[in-house]
């Protein structure tokens, strides 16, 4: 099967996780794209072909050399995230691409006025939606990559390698991707996340990440009758969204700024809730915004009454630095791959994370690899499928590289 066909079956697989869920996977959907995934990886001929009863896929593509070489790892999710539909995704190629508008959808554009990020791809056949959807590159387009590699090196036996391990997994992009991801099961000395964005990405430093949940307590009386009785749950979410400084959220940072984040706001006059992402790169500033939150829950406390406002906030994931620190060959290796097969390398700081940065923390160094996908997220994402392709050559290249790592 073609790299291009793969990929675009797989997106026909409605895969949304879900917040609101404390099931595994956060969505039952989810099992039908990792059963589906399952039988593939059987056909084609991989070893060790496992599905566990949550969701989570490994197998394994048998070394060819007789030398004791370091088994390495090739992760991907196949969530799709909750932040725009993934359901009915109806891709199509543009072969092609000369750098014009788009037109996904009879009235709906992808204009590179607005996503200028489309004319690094002149010359390119993209994959897009229709418009009304994701496309779901993030990260089944790391999948496809992964999954065309592995058959790649089954049939060129010529291309000397280790034993590699892929692994597959639901509720990435709800942080919950690696919290029963099998470290010891998976057995690699080290792995890539083929999760990033375009062409020559690679990351291995990520957000501090953490999610706050803040209730609001009020006292609901008939209107007409409310004064100094009421307290409007609803006015006081928006009163606490005003603590927040406005040049600390997403819309107005970048590079190694941190923020936080209004997710999702839910109200009425009795209770409300506010969720929040808090992120920052820097450990010593991710504690101070989580404690900034609990400064801001104090005042509206204080100022209606004990009791009236409480936060639930837990960690996500940290900054996989910290552990590719001590294991830099892992980033070297893809560095010497990405040259050998014409690739610019992008090492950035990732402004987001990957359950390799969870991952790292367990005990297994995963750095990320760029997969492709540009504009994720939203109904305007877009891959190219010649820098697919470039993915799955660095993939390859890497494998061949770290079976002479104990030379």
């Amino acid at each position: 099967m073609e790299l291009t066909e793969r990929f675009i079956n797989y997106t026909k697989f409605d895969t949304q996780s879900s917040e609101d869920s404390d099931s595994v996977p956060s969505t039952a959907k989810q099992l039908e794209f990792a059963k589906y995934l399952t039988k593939e990886l059987e056909d084609e001929g991989l070893s060790d072909v496992e599905m566990d009863d949550m969701g989570y896929i490994y197998a394994t593509l048998k070394g060819n050399v007789k030398i004791k070489t370091p088994t390495i790892g090739f992760i991907s999710h196949y969530d799709t995230s909750p932040d725009a539909s993934g359901a009915n995704i109806k891709a199509r190629v543009v072969k092609n691409y000369q750098g014009g508008d788009i037109e996904l959808s009879p009235g709906i554009v992808s204009s590179p006025e607005k996503f200028p990020e489309l004319l690094s791809h002149k010359g390119e056949d993209l994959i897009v939606t229709d418009g009304t959807t994701l496309l779901g590159a993030d990260d089944k387009a790391g999948i496809a990559e992964i999954v065309q590699a592995m058959c790649y090196l089954r049939d060129h036996p010529e291309i000397k390698h280790g034993d590699i391990r892929v692994g597959f997994n639901p509720d990435e992009e709800i942080g919950m991707g690696a919290h029963h991801f099998d470290v010891k099961k998976f057995g690699c000395d080290w792995a890539y996340t083929m999760d990033g964005g375009d062409l020559g990405n690679l990351e291995y430093e990520n957000f501090n990440a953490a999610a706050a949940k803040i209730h609001i307590k009020g006292v609901s009386v008939h209107t007409g009758y409310a004064k100094g009785k009421m307290i409007n749950a609803s006015r006081l979410a928006c009163e606490f969204n005003n603590l927040i400084p406005s040049d600390e959220i997403p819309e107005t940072t970048e590079g190694y700024q941190g923020f936080y984040h209004l997710l999702n706001l839910k109200g009425r006059t009795e209770e409300a809730t506010l969720y929040y992402l808090i992120r920052d790169h820097d450990a010593q500033k991710f504690k101070d915004r989580k404690n900034f939150i609990m400064e801001c829950a104090k005042k509206l406390n204080k100022k209606y009454g004990e009791g009236t406002c409480s936060v639930d906030m837990k960690d996500q994931y940290y900054n996989m630095k910290e552990k590719i620190n001590a294991n830099m060959h892992v980033i070297e290796i893809v560095l010497r791959a990405m040259q050998q097969v014409g690739v610019p390398p992008k090492v950035e700081a990732v402004r987001g994370g990957t359950d390799g940065a969870q991952l790292s923390f367990r005990g297994l160094p995963c750095p990320n690899i760029f997969a492709g996908s540009v504009e994720m997220h939203g109904d305007n994402e877009f891959v190219s499928v010649q820098v697919m392709e470039k993915a799955v050559q660095t993939i390859v290249r890497i494998c061949e590289i770290a079976a002479k790592y104990n030379e």
